[in-house]
């Protein structure tokens, strides 16, 4: 099986894509239970996808970019945007809460990524990033999907783990506030018995597939120097 790029992949998943993976959901709950609620705030969903995350979420404003023009257009949303993670359309301190959330396993480099989530980020405000844990990759499993047809594919990916993750983020002015892993257990079991892969369950049971960050931005950096 080749490995597509992201691209590639996302051109073939958008119109099929419904995030009802055993990923996604064990990543929608640890978001909710250990993140910052959106209520009320100005909310940047980067990597937004078809925009499920955040429709009707709370949020005083809302918005989302993704790099995938087919997924934004399966969403049908109106307030997003085509963009890179490493280049978003918009001004500094922006927002009060950006979302990156199960992407940046797809950039070989994690700094320019986080630099621009740190830059759109208020001072004071929260940046919650999740990620595809090194722990399930080195386990060897691997970011997939099936297209329409039924056929199986890889998409490109690099494990970060948490070191990685934090180093990057520091260099950007965001301090980590909490940090967890997302283990297979009781709450997902649901989702491998529907596909009929108990068997797969029962392998994975305690394995960390998702890891989840939540920072504050701190400080800004101006010349690479920290200004507080």
């Amino acid at each position: 099986m080749t490995a597509l790029t992201p691209r590639q992949a996302y051109q073939l998943w958008a119109p099929i894509y419904r995030g009802d993976n055993a990923v996604c959901a064990l990543e929608n709950q640890l978001v909710s239970t250990m993140t910052p609620r959106p209520q009320g705030r100005r909310l940047l969903d980067v990597g937004c996808g078809t925009g499920l995350r955040f429709r009707n979420c709370g949020a005083e404003t809302a918005f989302g970019v993704d790099a995938s023009i087919e997924m934004l257009s399966a969403g049908g949303l109106d307030s997003v945007a085509a963009a890179d993670v490493r280049a978003l359309p918009f001004p500094s301190n922006e927002f009060d809460l950006v979302w990156c959330r199960l992407m940046l396993s797809y950039l070989p480099d994690l700094k320019p990524a986080y630099a621009e989530l740190a830059r759109v980020c208020r001072r004071g405000g929260d940046v919650v990033v999740s990620d595809f844990h090194a722990d399930a990759i080195r386990a060897g499993h691997r970011q997939s999907f099936r297209d329409a047809a039924g056929t199986l594919h890889e998409i490109m990916h690099y494990a970060h783990d948490a070191q990685a993750h934090e180093e990057a983020a520091a260099a950007s002015g965001l301090l980590m506030k909490s940090a967890h892993s997302g283990t297979v257990g009781a709450s997902i079991k649901d989702i491998y018995e529907r596909a009929n892969h108990l068997d797969m369950y029962v392998r994975d049971q305690g394995l960390a597939i998702v890891a989840l960050f939540h920072f504050e931005k701190a400080y800004e950096r101006v010349n690479d120097r920290s200004v507080r």
